[in-house]
This record gives structure tokens, C-alpha cells and sequence, in this order.
């Protein structure tokens, strides 16, 4: 049958983002775009701004690779971070914290500043 693409798309603030994956199969384009784990984003969880840019950068001195949500508020600046599954590293999902009450809630960090 030859490769099989696939079209995805997933919402960051106001902007919509669209994603391909390929595979052999409809199984194997499904599963891979079960590694975009993650879903719409529609507003920074600390000041609910809608203007949100997805980002990502490498550290100079380790080397460690980061991928996140930024809000883009000039007063908020937060960030949400991607997790990489260490099983199989094209995985990717937002990190979560629990919220005290035993609920699972997107791990939002206010600007530090740095």
C-alpha cells in the first residue's frame, strides 16, 4: 500500500497548529499520533490570556532539550512544559501536579524573572 498520512491538528491560544505523521498502516499512523499526547491549550492557566506561543529550545551548557507553552502576556510570561516520554522519546504530553484535592492539573509556572 505504501505510506500513509495522516493530518492533525491541535489549538495553542489562538492559533491552530497542524501536524502530519506517517505510517505503513492505519494502525501505525494512529499510533503515531497517540504521540502527540496532548490537547488544545486555549488560555495561560495562571492570568487566562489566549495569546500563547509554542516553543522550544536547547540549553547550552547540558544540552537538555525543552519544548513548552509560553503565555505572552508581558505580565505573566508563564510557561507549561512538555514531558518526553523516556520509554520511547517521541512521545510528548504536558506535565501535570496535582491540585491538593487529588485532581491532575496543568503544571503552569509563573515567570521567575531568569
Amino acid at each position: 500500500m505504501g505510506k500513509i498520512t495522516y493530518f492533525t491538528k491541535k489549538q495553542i491560544g489562538e492559533e491552530l497548529h497542524s501536524f502530519s505523521v506517517e505510517g505503513e498502516n492505519l494502525h501505525d499512523v494512529i499510533m503515531a499520533k497517540r504521540k502527540l499526547s496532548f490537547p488544545n491549550i486555549t488560555q495561560c492557566g495562571i492570568c487566562g490570556c489566549t495569546k500563547l506561543d509554542l516553543g522550544a529550545h536547547v540549553t547550552d551548557e547540558d544540552k537538555y532539550t525543552y519544548t513548552y507553552i509560553r503565555c505572552l502576556n508581558p505580565q505573566c510570561k508563564a510557561t507549561l512544559n512538555f514531558g518526553q516520554q523516556k520509554k520511547d522519546t517521541d512521545v510528548f504530553y504536558l506535565r501535570t501536579k496535582d491540585d491538593g484535592q487529588g485532581n491532575k492539573i496543568f503544571d503552569w509556572k509563573p515567570y521567575d524573572g531568569a
